[in-house]
Parts: structure tokens; C-alpha cells; sequence
């Protein structure tokens, strides 16, 4: 993978859908960048969700493709909130090296009564958990973590799930916008733009890796105080220092967002990974569903003698003649 230290004048930025990874050597952290827009708008123009549940929809595109391009084998990653708000369900995942897909569901009636002034994860997805399940293919158990959905942000609750499950102290950034301005003719046009970083903690010593504990406690199993190392507080505390505008402008791209933050410590740069908005559904993919079902459920299913199945990430509707079925 070819690199380059961030000189802005002599860079080609690499520009939307397309995750940086970096390096930055001196305060041994190593992370990855991205701003999405034309992948974030086709995700949501098919379901025209309410800006609320748009917005969380954006924040875990964004997180699914930060840590799903770090994938080092073809498989998928896939992260789920399951919760007992009125956005109780959303599902984005990235299938590599290069494929995302995302959607959400929600009560309109419950997210109308709570929608007026309601952000917050506590108040749109309630009570629940955040599972990131690594399926990496047949033949391989997968991997899922879960951590409680705790009224936290996404950003928040990703760098909870990393210290549980890897032990490695990360932030995450995350900011999602909404704009009205024309296009090229003059005409009206909204849309959406996200971005984010994450960064972790990788120094070569691992007492440097010793954390805070996640529920309040600052002490060690000797009763000492755990003093986080100053490298990673200076990390956090930069990256602490982004807004959404900064995330999302497509004026200041992640590399000149990382050069503001990391310069002084020497940041580097590697190539740019594309991701695509990429449905894994296939017309042949559900009849082989649809073929295990019994006949009972194929006579349930159908209507005027057909049956329409309709994906719902990508909302291609697929149509079946039942005759299509041995077991019709």
C-alpha cells in the first residue's frame, strides 16, 4: 500500500465515498476517514425517511464503512440497533471490498409523537443493543459483539464496543448534514452529506494501553489511579475539537482535516478505499429462499397467482410465478 506524509499543496484529495486510512506516528494512532454523499443520498432517496431517522441511518453508514473497509479477508460486517424507540431497527452493512447497503425501520405515529425537538439516540432508539456481527464466509464461525444501547451516541457507543472487545482505546467522530441548494440548472435539490473518523491507540509497549475504567472507576486492581497515556490524550483531545461542519464540508476533505488535526505529529496518509452503494440481493438469491418454504406459505404468500418479494435495502420488488415452486 503506497504512502505519502500529508503535504496539502501536492495531494490529490481522494474526494466523497472513499475511506483514508492514516497514521499518525507520534502520538501512535492509527485511523481511518471518510466523507460520503453521492453512496449516503441513493441509501436514503429510496425510502425517503423522516431527517431524524436519515440522520441515524448516515451515522451508521458511515461507522459501518469506517470499520467494515478495515477488513482483512472477503466478508461482511454488518452492524444492527435493536430497540424499543419508534426507530426500533437499523441495519447497514458492508460486504468487501467494496460494497455497502443500509436501511431503517421505525413507527411513524410513535416518532410524530416524540420527533418535535427529540435527537437523541435514548429518545429515537430507546432501549436496546448495538450488535456488529463479522461473518467471514462459509466454513468460519461468526463474530458478534454487543453492547446496551444506553441513551449514548453512536459515536460514543462504538468506542465502548472497541474497549470491550479489542481492549484498544478509540474515538469516533461522527457529524451528518442536510443541505438545500440547485444543481447545475438552476433547480432546486436536497440532500445529505456524512462524514467520520476513528482513531485507535496501537503503541508498540501494551502498558500504554492501560484505559479508564467504562463504568466510572479510576483505579487499578492495586487501587492506584490509571493515568491514560499522554499520546492518547492529546489524540482524543484534538479530535475532540471537530464539529459536523468540518466532518461533512466538502470544502475542507479528510486530508486537510487531518493535517489540521495531526500535522505537529507527523500524520500519514495511505491510498484511498472506494465504497460503493451495492444491494447483495439477487433475483436468484431469494427464490432459493422462497423454495424452502413450505406449501402452506407459498399459498399464504401469493396473490393472483404471483408472488413479490421486495428487498428492503435496495427496494427492488422481485416477482415469482408459483409454478416457479415444486412444492406450490
Amino acid at each position: 500500500m503506497a504512502d505519502v506524509t500529508v503535504e496539502l499543496d501536492d495531494l490529490d484529495f481522494a474526494g466523497d465515498d472513499k475511506v483514508v486510512p492514516f497514521q499518525v506516528e507520534g502520538l501512535d494512532v492509527r485511523g481511518r476517514a471518510v466523507q460520503v454523499g453521492p453512496l449516503l443520498n441513493a441509501i436514503l432517496e429510496r425510502h425517503d425517511y423522516p431527517p431524524t431517522v436519515a440522520r441515524l441511518l448516515a451515522e451508521a453508514t458511515v461507522l459501518t464503512a469506517l470499520i467494515g473497509t478495515s477488513l482483512k479477508f472477503s466478508g461482511k460486517l454488518t452492524l444492527q440497533t435493536k430497540g424499543d424507540g419508534p426507530v426500533d431497527l437499523l441495519v447497514a452493512d458492508f460486504t468487501a471490498p467494496e460494497s455497502m447497503r443500509a436501511y431503517a425501520r421505525f413507527d411513524e405515529e410513535r416518532l410524530a409523537a416524540v420527533a418535535e425537538g427529540a435527537t437523541s439516540p435514548e429518545q429515537l432508539l430507546g432501549n436496546g443493543i448495538l450488535a456488529f456481527t463479522i461473518d467471514q464466509g462459509a466454513g468460519m464461525q461468526p463474530y458478534q459483539g454487543i453492547v446496551p444501547l444506553d441513551g449514548s451516541s453512536l459515536e460514543d457507543i462504538a468506542g465502548v464496543y472497541f474497549r470491550q472487545s479489542e481492549q484498544l482505546p478509540t474515538r469516533v467522530r461522527l457529524g451528518v448534514a442536510e443541505f438545500f441548494d440547485r444543481d447545475g440548472e438552476g433547480k432546486p435539490r436536497h440532500g445529505w452529506r456524512a462524514g467520520g473518523v476513528i482513531a485507535q491507540f496501537l503503541p508498540q509497549a501494551p502498558e500504554r494501553l492501560r484505559m479508564r475504567d467504562l463504568h466510572g472507576g479510576d483505579g487499578d486492581e492495586s487501587g492506584h489511579e490509571v493515568q491514560e497515556d499522554d499520546a492518547w490524550t492529546e489524540a482524543v483531545t484534538l479530535l475532540n475539537t471537530v464539529d459536523t461542519d468540518e466532518l461533512t464540508d466538502p470544502q475542507v476533505p479528510v486530508e486537510r482535516l487531518l493535517f489540521r488535526l495531526f500535522h505537529e505529529s507527523g500524520v500519514r496518509i495511505y491510498d484511498p478505499q472506494a465504497v460503493f452503494d451495492r444491494c447483495s440481493c439477487s433475483r436468484d438469491k431469494i427464490k432459493g429462499v422462497l423454495s424452502g418454504f413450505t406449501a402452506e406459505e407459498i399459498k399464504a404468500s401469493e396473490e393472483d397467482g404471483a408472488i413479490a418479494v421486495t428487498c428492503e435495502f435496495c427496494s427492488t420488488t422481485y416477482r415469482y410465478d408459483v409454478s416457479e415452486f415444486e412444492n406450490a
